[in-house]
Order: C-alpha cells, then structure tokens, then sequence
C-alpha cells in the first residue's frame, strides 16, 4: 500500500489547532471537515476527541486515498468514509441523504487562501445550511487585517500564492466577515495561532460563545 501524503505544515498545526478545539467543543458532536487535504488533521483530532463523529471531505478524488489509508492505520471508528465534496456546489449534500444531517462543527483549515474566492461565500453558504442550532463553523490560515501591519513572511507568502495562480491569496479578514454576514454568520471569537494564522469560529446570531 501506499503510504499516503505527508504535510509538513498540517503536521506543525495540528496540536495547537486540538487545543483550541479542545477549549471551544462540547464533550461529544458531529463534525463536518472540508478540504481534509491528508488526512492528518483529522485523524488527529479523531483520536483526541473519540466522542465526536468526524466527516472528512475533499474536491480532490486522489486526496481521498490519503484520509482513507490514514484513517484505516489509525482504526479510528469515529471517522467516516471520506466524501468528495466541492463547496461550489450547492447544495452539498442530497436532501435525503445522511450527510445533510445538521453538523455541530464545520472545520476548514488553509482553505480559503489557495481556493478562488467564490469559495469563501460558497463555505459560508454551505456552513449556514448544515450547522446544528448553536453549531460553529471554524476556519483557520492565514488573514490580513485592517490597522494591522502585514509580516513580511505572510507578505512573501501571498505574492507567492497569487503568483502561482492569480485566484489565489491570503484574504481581506472584512471581505470574509462580509461573506459571512451574507450567509446569516458573524465572528464569535478569533485566536491567534502559531506562524502568523488566525483561527476564527463563526456562528448564527443567536449562538452565544
């Protein structure tokens, strides 16, 4: 077999990521994780949180492999099969599927600066559908900020994404708070994270956090 991929980032963030998660969760849930990418996020958290049900997904079909192999190593039970899933389309679950069961965590880690911004409505949009009543939607990576001076690595970083692809790039914190107020969400709480990331939780008005 395969062994799947590895990333060196995923593998740097994904304790400090628990921790928080760890402070904001009820005991047990269901959690919904887009763009699982390797799998290494939630594998982790699977196994430091066994009393949360965790679906992975991915746009990518060959990321797949990766969440799949991984969580067969771990013999995590709490772990679903992992979901293809393109936040762009909507809605993203059949009506009648098991899927659309509402969710009390969506988690989208480094998503939203190498995804075409579209997506970040469309996260928002999604997350508002298929959040249980006081559910959050929790996103991570890199932001710039308004009065905020930019490092100079997060600088580096953005002119390398858009270079790449010119849809790509860290974002504007007020154009995504804006997106989100669209889809009926709004910040409860942001933390700063290790290397220059946020890690914010979203939630309806009327969930209290």
């Amino acid at each position: 077999m395969t062994q799947p991929d590895h990333s060196p980032s995923a593998e740097r963030n994904k304790q400090p990521i628990l921790e928080v998660l760890q402070n904001m969760l009820a005991p047990s849930g269901r959690a919904l994780e887009i763009a699982s990418g390797t799998g290494q996020h939630v594998v982790w958290f699977a196994h430091a949180l066994p009393h949360w049900t965790w679906q992975p997904t991915e746009v990518h079909r060959g990321a797949l492999y990766n969440i799949e192999v991984r969580a067969t190593q771990a013999d995590l039970a709490n772990v679903q099969v992992a979901q293809q899933l393109d936040v762009c389309r909507e809605p993203w679950f059949a009506p009648d599927s098991e899927l659309a069961t509402p969710y009390d965590l969506v988690l989208c880690i480094n998503m939203l600066h190498i995804a075409p911004w579209v997506c970040c409505g469309a996260l928002m949009r999604g997350a508002a559908r298929y959040l249980a009543p006081g559910g959050l939607l929790v996103t991570y990576g890199p932001y710039f900020e308004a009065g905020e001076t930019p490092t100079p690595s997060n600088l580096a970083f953005d002119a390398s994404l858009r270079a790449h692809d010119a849809s790509f790039g860290i974002r504007q914190l007020a154009d995504v708070e804006a997106d989100a107020a669209q889809a009926g969400l709004h910040l409860c709480t942001r933390h700063t994270m290790p290397a220059n990331n946020l890690l914010l939780a979203w939630g309806r008005r009327e969930t209290a956090f």
